[in-house]
């Protein structure tokens, strides 16, 4: 999650504010993500990837994941790291999509993202990105790949 620099996250979150019509069916398993992780059902968003996910965070190593324990692994190393670091309270946002490529049964999407937990007694904030790429299994969107990419959290006030 600390991979851009501050100049190309303006221009990236200037542009989530353009209007974007994207594909609602698209989006919807990346809407339900965030959902389920901010409700804690950690079971609900696995069962929105595909059975071999690949996953790029910035917690690590090995700051990737892939193959059938790829999310049961990541979450575990969530975990791991925010523990070691003292964060609770963790709520995840995907705005709007800045950029939506769909083409047949595949799908590039790539939305602003914030990441705002308790650090102390201090409230943290990461923005930045997150990309995904979906793909059709059956009649649903399943999300085979996701990379999380924004500076580190600043304290909010």
């Amino acid at each position: 999650m600390k991979l851009f620099v501050a100049a190309p996250m303006a221009l990236v979150l200037l542009a989530a504010g353009t209007a974007y019509a994207g594909d609602a069916a698209v989006e919807a398993p990346i809407h339900q993500m965030m959902e389920g992780f901010n409700k804690g059902d950690i079971k609900a968003v696995k069962a929105l990837h595909v059975a071999s996910p690949l996953i790029v965070d910035e917690f690590g190593p090995p700051y990737v994941w892939t193959g059938p324990k790829a999310f049961d692994n990541w979450v575990a190393g969530l975990g791991k790291s925010e523990a070691a670091e003292g964060k609770t309270g963790g709520v995840v946002y995907f705005g709007p999509p800045i950029r939506e490529s769909v083409k047949g049964a595949t799908a590039y999407v790539v939305s602003p993202c914030t990441y705002s937990y308790k650090q102390g007694a201090k409230t943290f904030k990461e923005t930045g990105t997150t990309t995904f790429v979906l793909v059709k299994v059956g009649t649903a969107w399943k999300i085979k790949s996701w990379t999380w990419a924004s500076p580190e959290g600043v304290s909010v006030k």
